[in-house]
């Protein structure tokens, strides 16, 4: 079924709670609205083209006021699109086609998306293919390198990945393990010991001459997996300004 109609009576079963397993798009619309109908037919195609992972949920205005207040419903065709209990996007007023897909889209995993939720090591391969670059897919997949010990492929697996801060990081690990360098630090990472790894990284920080730029992008890859919430990282980062300005 991808295609429900709504009421006050039934929203909360059929939207709020059928989002926290799939995405919900609700139809805000009603039978006077000559938008309402050139966009109606264009929800449901796209709906019906993605086989079950979008539910379309039609909600007459008229016929429900509570809800269209409830959601702040100034003008239609309003359509919102819920996922995990809430509102995750929404737009107001008639749009084309290619808008409507490109909204469907924005909600169902792709491909690429899935595989790397698989995260087996040909799984990963594959996303890459499908999306090269792509970031989450290539730091799993390089860190499955590295622990096999083929740093060469893991770098370039890594070479077209832009904007990652663990990539980053990983990368310049790599170089620095081909000189030899800061076996102990790295040994400790891979036990999980992310606490005595920094310290290990940071000590190597004043006498690391040339080393010293690499140094820093693997304790800020680090760091950006902890997140900036981590007491351990913001601890880090202080100590990382101190030590290079």
């Amino acid at each position: 079924m991808t295609v429900i109609n709504v009421s006050e009576a039934d929203f909360e079963r059929e939207v709020i709670e059928r989002s926290t397993t799939l995405p919900v798009v609700v139809d805000f619309w009603a039978e006077w609205c000559g938008p309402c109908r050139q966009l109606g037919p264009l929800l449901e195609r796209a709906a019906a083209e993605r086989d079950g992972k979008v539910v379309l949920a039609k909600l007459d205005t008229d016929a429900n006021p509570g809800l269209a207040g409830a959601f702040q419903i100034r003008g239609i065709p309003a359509v919102k699109a819920f996922s995990n209990g809430r509102v995750v996007d929404e737009f107001v007023g008639a749009q084309g086609g290619e808008a409507v897909e490109r909204f469907f889209d924005a909600l169902v995993p792709s491909e690429a998306d899935l595989l790397v939720a698989s995260g087996g090591e040909d799984d990963l391969r594959r996303a890459l293919q499908l999306d090269p670059g792509r970031p989450d897919a290539a730091v799993r997949l390089a860190r499955m390198l590295i622990a096999q010990g083929d740093g060469d492929e893991a770098l370039e697996i890594l070479a077209p990945v832009i904007g990652s801060f663990q990539a980053d990081g990983l990368a310049a690990r790599v170089r620095l393990q081909k000189d030899g360098q800061l076996a102990d630090a790295f040994a400790a990472l891979d036990r999980g010991e992310r606490e005595r790894a920094l310290e290990q990284l940071l000590a190597a920080l004043p006498s690391a001459d040339g080393r010293r730029e690499d140094i820093r992008r693997v304790i800020v890859g680090e760091l950006q997996e902890l997140g900036p919430d981590d007491a351990l990282a913001r601890d880090v980062r202080r100590r990382l300004a101190a030590a290079l300005f």
